[in-house]
Formats: structure tokens, sequence, C-alpha cells
């Protein structure tokens, strides 16, 4: 569903040049899900940008469902691939009401039945109708980011990237988040690509990972390896122990 092959992205110019991410390589099956993991500035959070368009300089070869994406992205691949990010505030507009959010990208893609829509959109996330004319600064953390999943599912994508999805969230509310996409992944067949540094996030939430450090993927490994401590590369396993310390 998801190819990367030799994937390089750079930022700056002369003695300047930062190597972002380096001839990274990695494929995610349809309906899986996957984990890139590693500390900050590793890289993860620069090939989802690259993937979804955001960040439209880069070189290597992308694929969305067997399709090269090239550098700039048309509407039929947002309607595939949709993306949810780490700031569930700032990713919604501030004076926009939940409904409005919910409906923008219906009236882009110029889809039928906003009411329908919106109500379903709103109720798979785990939120009523009450909810619809709500601003976001009138929504907890917690419900913002479940406002921006669903506004992201609205589209019936087949692919959801994932940065740090949970990260700004209170912990109680960190685990509601995680049984949510994992539902949901599950009812709509989606496939993840799923940016953290925490490594029981992926655990519980992908099937495989790749560790990345300095822009390079040291390692790919089954979610079973990690879980049972018999991930390969020392820099993998240091983080591991991290995690659990």
């Amino acid at each position: 569903m998801i190819g990367v092959e030799g994937l390089n992205v750079t930022f700056g110019y002369g003695a300047a040049t930062v190597n972002a991410v380096q001839d990274v390589t990695f494929r995610v099956k349809p309906g899986e899900s996957f984990g890139l993991v590693g500390e900050s500035g590793s890289g993860k959070s620069t090939i989802l940008r690259a993937i979804s368009g955001l960040n439209p300089d880069w070189s290597g070869g992308l694929t969305l469902d067997g399709q090269t994406l090239g550098r700039h992205r048309d509407k039929a691949f947002y309607k595939r691939c949709q993306m949810v990010f780490q700031d569930p505030y700032g990713s919604l507009h501030p004076r926009h009401t939940v409904d409005r959010i919910l409906a923008e990208p219906i009236a882009i893609h110029r889809l039928g039945d906003a009411d329908k829509r919106i109500d379903r959109a709103l109720r798979e996330v785990g939120l009523g109708p009450q909810f619809r004319f709500r601003f976001p600064h009138q929504l907890s953390g917690g419900q913002r980011q479940r406002i921006a999943i669903a506004r992201a599912l609205i589209l019936e994508p087949r692919v959801l990237l994932l940065d740090e999805p949970t990260s700004a969230l209170d912990v109680s509310v960190q685990a509601e988040i995680l049984n949510l996409l994992k539902r949901l992944r599950q009812e709509q067949k989606l496939t993840f690509l799923l940016v953290t540094h925490n490594l029981p996030v992926v655990s519980f939430l992908c099937d495989r990972l790749a560790v990345m450090r300095h822009g390079r993927i040291v390692e790919t490994a089954e979610v079973g390896q990690l879980r049972s401590g018999t991930l390969v590369d020392s820099y993998s396993r240091q983080l591991r122990e991290l995690s659990l310390a």
C-alpha cells in the first residue's frame, strides 16, 4: 500500500546542509500498521511529510497503492491518504465549529450528503451530535484529537499517516485514542503508518516497525521482536531498554 524506495530529504545549503533522511526504504502492506520509531530528529516525521505532500523537496521513489507519487499531490491522493497530526489544537481552526471543520473536506471533494457524513464521522470516533457546533476551545484534548481523526476519516481514505497522535495528550486520554485507532483500523480496513518515539504505543498498535537513527533505518522488525526483546541492532535494544526504565 505504501512504498518508500531510496528516499532522501535534505534541508539547507552548503555548510548548513542537513541530511534529514538518507536512503530510506520500506514497504507497508495493505491493512498493516507500520511504526517508524526513534529519537527526536531521527527523520521520522520528515518521511511522513514527504509522503503526504507537505514537503515536496525530496528524491527517491514513493508509491501509494501501486501508483507513483510525484512532488505534488492531486485530490485523488488526499481521498485515499489522510494525516493526523501531533497537536490536535494546532491542527484545528480555532474559529471554526466542528461542523465547519468536518464540512470543509466534503465541500473540497464535492461529496454529497454532508449532514449524514458528518453525523457518521462523529459517531465513529465516539462523539455525539451535541459536539457538532462547538468550537475547539470548548473541547478537551482527547475530544479535539477525536475530531481530527474524524476529519481524516470523513473522505473514507485507505491510509492514515499518524504523526505522534497521542503524545500531546494526558496519559489517561492516550489509551482511549489508541483503542479508538485500533478499532477504526479493524472496522474500516485501514493501513497505518505511525510515527512515534513511544515503543509501548508501537507494541500496542503496530504489526512491524522500523527503527531510525540520524536519518537512516537501522533495523526493521516484527513487533513480536520488540515485545520479546529480540531486536538485533544495539541502538534498537537501547531504545527498548529506555522505554522500560
